[in-house]
């Protein structure tokens, strides 16, 4: 490693304990797991699965640490099997000659291929090494199974604005490793509320970013002589917005900027108007909004503002929200974009949402009413239900409704899009109703299968054959 004064601020500011540690309480907190399985003495692998900056490796770094454990980091991007079989040599020598643990950490461990990875699994499994993995991808589809069940998996969110607040104070304010000391500028350094805010906020919960981004900043003032009235560097807007390579846009993540951008996106996709809606898109991006935020305002969109009229709506808006997921940005804007447009241009009915609150309005205005006879689960009553496959049509007419709400009414179709035909397919049910019901004729040939017992048995099967896949590349990765 090299010397202190040749390191980023990012990191020298590593936490070096676990009560330095910003963000993370359900971790790492007084009642967090992580820091209760440290004081039982029952340190397990795991997987942290975040965004970059959130704390991934500084967490392994204090873990280690705080367990009395050697720390052996690589990265998955660099490394292989060979690397991690001589590793786990010299962790099993250790273990054996004076019961030291190791800590084995590998970042982007969604990088090993399935070889790589079946080659933890025997060492992980007999507690040769403690293993960290993280990965800024979802876990669950990037590492084996086989692999995962060995590993707990704890979501790191991005740092809140008032926890990068407290990073960059505290860079700003120590004298041993930020730049209070020799290792900043003399003098010191001050930030004024205006780019101090501007950093924080175009950080995106990026706690490494934001520390990138001073220093960046604090050179630049600093080459140009910019110093408050006491001598303490004082970088300007101008001079953050220079290190980050980003201008400063009026938007305040957390103020009236905020609310009233994303206001303005949904309304311009409600009154379907796709380039205003691309507009408040790109203008909530870059100036740092949590994409996350904006997926969820699209699912709630399509459900609310284009229902049924539309199926497809939810689907691509939930699609979006999973290529984020997978990609991240920069690249799922194209997703972003491609679900503003649909949901802009398409048809729009709000007629799920309001037979669902009327309906919710009667559940609260009688409370929970008695389940008819013949719908319950269980009960002399339930012989008289009708199974409407049974019947042509697969349709009987029947009461579903509790006995006080009989003939109430909560969806009725809009006559647009997908809606207009599901209204015409309730028209003809409802005129089929009123004639006598007639059951189906089955074929001799038919099979009489029970779909319950059939499916359990199934899955009971899948549930074994599952176990000897597992137990297989168990045998093959000690091979």
């Amino acid at each position: 490693m090299p010397p202190k004064g040749r390191q980023p601020l990012a990191a020298r500011m590593r936490p070096r304990t676990l009560d330095e540690v910003v963000g993370h309480e359900h971790l790492i907190g007084e009642r967090g797991t992580l820091r209760r399985a440290l004081q039982s003495g029952h340190l397990g692998s795991l997987l942290f699965w975040g965004p970059p900056g959130s704390g991934k490796t500084s967490l392994a770094r204090v873990l280690a640490d705080a367990a009395g454990a050697r720390l052996v980091t690589i990265s998955a991007v660099m490394s292989g099997v060979a690397e991690v079989r001589a590793l786990v040599s010299e962790a099993r020598e250790r273990l054996i000659l004076n019961g030291g643990q190791t800590i084995l950490f590998i970042d982007e461990i969604h990088r090993f291929n399935k070889a790589q990875q079946d080659a933890l699994l025997p060492h992980v499994e007999e507690g040769t090494v403690t293993l960290v993995g993280a990965t800024t991808e979802n876990p669950y589809f990037e590492v084996n199974s086989a692999l995962l069940s060995r590993l707990r998996v704890f979501r790191l969110e991005p740092l809140t604005d008032e926890q990068i607040t407290t990073v960059v104070r505290r860079a700003l304010a120590d004298a041993e490793r930020g730049l209070a000391g020799d290792l900043g500028p003399a003098g010191g350094v001050t930030l004024a509320e205006e780019p101090f805010e501007h950093l924080v906020g175009l950080s995106a919960g990026d706690a490494r970013q934001a520390l990138n981004v001073l220093e960046g900043a604090v050179s630049v003032a600093d080459s140009e002589g910019i110093r408050d009235d006491g001598g303490r560097v004082a970088p300007r807007l101008a001079d953050v917005e220079a290190a980050a390579q980003q201008r400063a846009l009026a938007y305040d993540r957390a103020g009236d900027g905020h609310y009233d951008t994303v206001s303005a996106f949904i309304k311009s996709i409600r009154g379907n108007d796709p380039d205003a809606a691309l507009y408040w898109l790109a203008s909530m991006i870059a100036a740092g909004e949590d994409p996350r935020f904006i997926a969820r305002r699209l699912i709630i969109l399509a459900s609310e503002d284009v229902g049924l009229a539309d199926p497809r709506a939810l689907e691509i808006a939930v699609a979006a929200a999973q290529a984020l997921d997978w990609v991240g940005l920069p690249e799922a804007q194209y997703a972003l974009a491609e679900a503003t447009v649909m949901l802009a241009v398409t048809t729009k009915s709000n007629a799920v949402g309001r037979g669902y609150f009327a309906a919710m309005g009667d559940v609260l205005a009688n409370g929970s009413l008695p389940v008819p006879a013949h719908l319950r689960s269980s009960g002399a009553g339930r012989r008289n239900y009708k199974y409407p496959h049974d019947f042509e049509g697969d349709d009987v007419e029947q009461q579903y409704l509790p006995d006080r709400l009989v003939g109430r009414r909560y969806y009725f179709p809009g006559d647009l899009g997908a809606e207009l035909k599901i209204g015409e397919r309730l028209g003809r049910l409802a005129d089929g109703r009123r004639d006598a019901p007639r059951r189906k004729t089955r074929s001799v040939d038919q099979p009489k299968t029970d779909p319950m017992e059939t499916g359990s048995e199934g899955m009971r099967r899948r549930r074994v054959s599952l176990r000897a896949l597992a137990e297989e590349q168990h045998r093959d990765a000690e091979d």
